[in-house]
């Protein structure tokens, strides 16, 4: 998810609104701005939520000053709205208590209905009812400005408060009812927070991951997993997002245990399965099918459940599942991951034979290339659209970064042990795992 910027915070100099480097991503400057009430937030959830964002690698953007109620919306803080690919609005008690964060508000549901913007609002110990009708505090925070509005005995100041107040109550009317569909097709999510038995760190957490899931963009963690693979993130992507076909489009991963097929499989999943209407990740299957007499069953009950969205009466019949997944499967576009498969009847399990709704994306993670073809789809008269993309070793260079990664937690190896790094790196041939075991116990 996305960071939270004080949407209150009411007169910062530019340099100390801005925490983290520049992001060049579609031209935007920052991936998050984070709106929020300084007083109720700013040194417990707010703090602890942008302290995540940079941590993940997501640019945020983090006012750090307020100003009193009633000055206007600092230059600065509009600028950064537009330059940012999301807004994250942590409404809370007195939120709406502050003029400087409605306004920031207003701005932001303006940037959502021209552009792009991405808003995602957490209803922080509040009800989103109580924001969209405008109740409890948030009743009182809008009577308080209407009374301060009538007792304005500047002309001109009074009429700009009366110009104020319809976009305010418009505002906060359509943030609560974002409630995770957005009618122009566009990405947003509520977040409800209000249980105390709920970790706010867990909480965090998610909402780091559903922005890096929405704003595609690679967490700090995974950064390691990707060195030398930029080259096959770019093609699963290109072939992901390419919808010239109106056919089912399967490619076909494969490669020796360990090179990173289900890293890569994993990571484009995350950042592209919320595009789909449905989606569903079956991982490790090799392993589950083995270790496990009704192994394939489950994963097939997986896979139903996952495209069905409802959870199904146990079938303890390989074939009648089948039947139901190829029903299931016929309604809606789907993304679906089919991790480490090993035989035919595995993929002609999971796939059957009848074919996808068009546009539906399988990936397909194996060691043998030559298995998706010879399954059960293939046979069929209309054949889905197939790519195999082979995964290779590492370069040289790359190797040496990704062991210097895991062993010295740097991109440079410590004096003293560049000729065994090499040896290592010579041992290893490129391949990621090796280096990863290797490296950490050096």
């Amino acid at each position: 998810m996305v960071v939270l910027s004080e949407l209150l915070p009411e007169g910062s100099s530019p340099s100390s609104s801005i925490h983290g480097h520049s992001s060049s991503t579609d031209g935007y400057r920052y991936d998050v701005f984070l709106s929020f009430r300084g007083v109720d937030t700013r040194y417990s959830f707010t703090d602890h939520l942008h302290k995540a964002l940079i941590d993940a690698g997501i640019n945020t953007f983090l006012d750090d000053e307020e100003i009193e109620t009633g000055e206007d919306l600092k230059p600065e803080l509009k600028s950064a709205i537009k330059a940012s690919r999301a807004s994250v609005i942590v409404l809370s008690k007195n939120y709406a208590s502050s003029t400087w964060c409605l306004d920031e508000l207003v701005l932001i549901l303006e940037q959502r209905m021209t552009s792009n913007h991405i808003v995602i609002p957490i209803f922080y110990h509040v009800e989103p009812t109580h924001v969209r009708k405008q109740q409890s505090s948030f009743g009182d925070a809008m009577a308080k400005h209407k009374q301060t509005m009538e007792a304005e005995t500047n002309a001109n100041k009074r009429s700009q408060w009366a110009q104020k107040m319809d976009p305010w109550n418009k505002a906060l009317i359509e943030v609560g009812n974002l409630k995770g569909n957005d009618v122009k097709g566009r990405l947003c999510i509520e977040v409800l927070i209000k249980s105390i038995f709920r970790l706010e760190t867990k909480i965090i957490e998610e909402i780091v991951k559903d922005i890096h899931r929405r704003l595609h963009v690679t967490l700090k963690s995974a950064q390691l997993l990707f060195i030398g693979m930029d080259y096959h993130i770019n093609f699963v992507t290109s072939w992901l997002k390419d919808g010239s076909s109106h056919m089912v489009d399967i490619v076909t991963i494969y490669g020796i245990g360990g090179i990173g097929k289900t890293s890569l499989a994993k990571h484009v999943y995350g950042l592209y399965s919320c595009e789909f209407h449905t989606s569903s990740y079956i991982e490790d299957i090799t392993r589950k099918c083995d270790g496990k007499f009704n192994g394939l069953l489950d994963l097939q009950e997986q896979l139903y459940n996952d495209i069905s969205k409802t959870s199904s009466i146990k079938v303890h019949d390989v074939s009648t599942y089948t039947t139901k997944i190829e029903k299931a499967l016929a309604r809606k576009r789907i993304l679906l991951v089919l991790d480490d498969i090993s035989t035919l009847v595995q993929l002609d399990a999971l796939l059957g034979r009848k074919g996808f709704h068009p546009g539906s994306k399988i990936i397909i993670t194996t060691k043998d290339s030559w298995l998706t073809e010879s399954c059960a789809l293939f046979k069929t008269n209309i054949k889905p659209k197939h790519v195999k993309h082979f995964l290779e070793g590492l370069h040289k260079t790359e190797s040496r970064q990704l062991l210097c990664f895991h062993a010295f937690m740097c991109n440079y190896p410590k004096a003293g042990f560049e000729e065994v790094l090499d040896k290592l790196v010579k041992y290893c041939q490129g391949h990621p795992l090796a280096l990863e075991v290797l490296g950490k116990s050096a």
